[in-house]
């Protein structure tokens, strides 16, 4: 059996830009994944239904995957370094700005509009095809299992740290904390440099422009199933990420066991992504893309049917962890795999705007599901459809790169 890929034998200036996007990744995911920690807190000093801030949510969320395809894009043609740079200084703006949220209108442009903008342009997507044009293609899965690996390592150790703060000082203490930690990680950003489309040579086949990347992905029916897929995705983690904390509150369970299940999520999502990086450089990743999402539909209707309390929540969530972000190395490597490194910002931006588009609707539908029947159960079941709706649609995606497709049929 061969073994799995290792930093080890990548050159050392590689192995060290990955360990940098890692630990940027790690800071900026987990700075996010704390954001429905602040959901009660605010929604109870402020007098707001749980609508208000799962709006904001999902304002934030739409305009991540809105300004993601915009900013692959640059990044692909003018480098990704001042595209994250400039992305993250706006997600600290945000951040720190939301402690002035009191009115619906400015909880909406800071925690809504200006992280939404700068998660897009500095996050975890943008670096990750940046170092995807840096490695080999037979390395690019195992890469973005240890990109997706390190976004699971700080939703493990930001958001119990983010709750600590709350307890102990308050909520607008804990969000500017989190605000000069993606301050912190700028310099890390400084090193890393990724080839772009101007100073890449024209590829012997495919698309030698964006325009004409674009059409191709378009017309290949594997490209739109991806789409439908990724949206599942984006739909069940920010339902879960936003309102599980609240769930688990409702059935008076206390705030640490919220905070210890998104750790516990992002600590066995560690396992789940690297293990889906590593398979997906053997093993079809359409296959591992259909068994993750028919196991979460599973995962959420035995929740459901049993009840949350301090043991369901825990086995909740370490089973769920294990398939949580493990979808995003299989799908991005089958963007890469399908059609090429060269616009993969871009493509895969797309990808990610279908998925954010999920999490708009998870976290809208959640919010006001929950102020009409004062329960989370209907948007449970119906994540529990969706996961059954997307382990079929990735059945008949074709693997093979769009240039051998053609060979063939030539």
């Amino acid at each position: 059996m061969t073994a799995p890929p290792s930093a080890s034998a990548l050159p050392r200036g590689v192995a060290l830009l990955i360990a940098c996007g890692a630990i940027v990744s790690l800071v900026t995911f987990g700075v996010r994944a704390s954001f429905g920690l602040f959901l009660t807190p605010m929604s109870t000093q402020f007098g707001w239904g749980r609508d208000v801030f799962s709006d904001a949510m999902a304002i934030s969320n739409l305009l991540f995957g809105a300004v993601q395809p915009v900013a692959g894009a640059f990044a692909d043609r003018y480098g990704m370094r001042r595209v994250v740079i400039a992305g993250i200084l706006v997600y600290a703006l945000g951040t720190a700005l939301m402690i002035f949220g009191s009115s619906v209108l400015v909880l909406h442009l800071t925690a809504g509009v200006l992280t939404g903008i700068g998660v897009g342009a500095g996050s975890f997507a943008i670096i990750m095809a940046g170092l995807g044009k840096l490695v080999p293609p037979e390395r690019r899965s195992w890469v973005f299992g240890m990109m997706t690996a390190a976004n699971s390592m700080g939703q493990l150790l930001v958001p119990p740290l983010a709750s600590l703060a709350i307890d102990v000082v308050d909520w607008q203490f804990a969000l500017l904390a989190m605000a000069v930690s993606l301050l912190m990680v700028l310099p890390l950003v400084l090193p890393i440099v990724a080839p772009t489309t101007q100073s890449a040579p024209a590829p012997a086949v495919g698309p030698t422009s964006l325009k004409a990347a674009l059409a191709e992905a378009w017309a290949d029916k594997s490209y739109r199933l991806l789409l439908a897929g990724f949206f599942v995705c984006g739909f069940h983690v920010a339902f879960v990420q936003v309102h599980l904390p609240s769930y688990i509150k409702d059935a008076g369970l206390p705030l640490w066991l919220a905070a210890a299940a998104l750790a516990l999520i992002g600590g066995f999502n560690i396992i789940g992504s690297y293990t889906a990086g590593v398979m997906g450089g053997t093993r079809s990743k359409r296959g591992i893309l259909a068994w993750i999402y028919g196991l979460r539909a599973l995962v959420f209707a035995v929740f459901v049917l049993v009840g949350p309390s301090t043991i369901s929540v825990i086995v909740f969530a370490s089973v769920l962890g294990l398939l949580w972000l493990s979808t995003v190395p299989p799908t991005s490597g089958l963007v890469a795999q399908i059609y090429g490194a060269r616009y993969m910002s871009t493509l895969f931006g797309i990808v990610f705007f279908s998925h954010q588009v999920g999490a708009f609707i998870g976290l809208t539908v959640g919010g006001r599901l929950y102020e009409m029947t004062g329960s989370y159960d209907t948007t449970w079941w119906l994540s529990v459809a969706l996961g059954l709706f997307a382990a079929v649609v990735h059945i008949p995606i074709d693997e093979r790169p769009l240039a051998k497709r053609a060979a063939a049929a030539a």
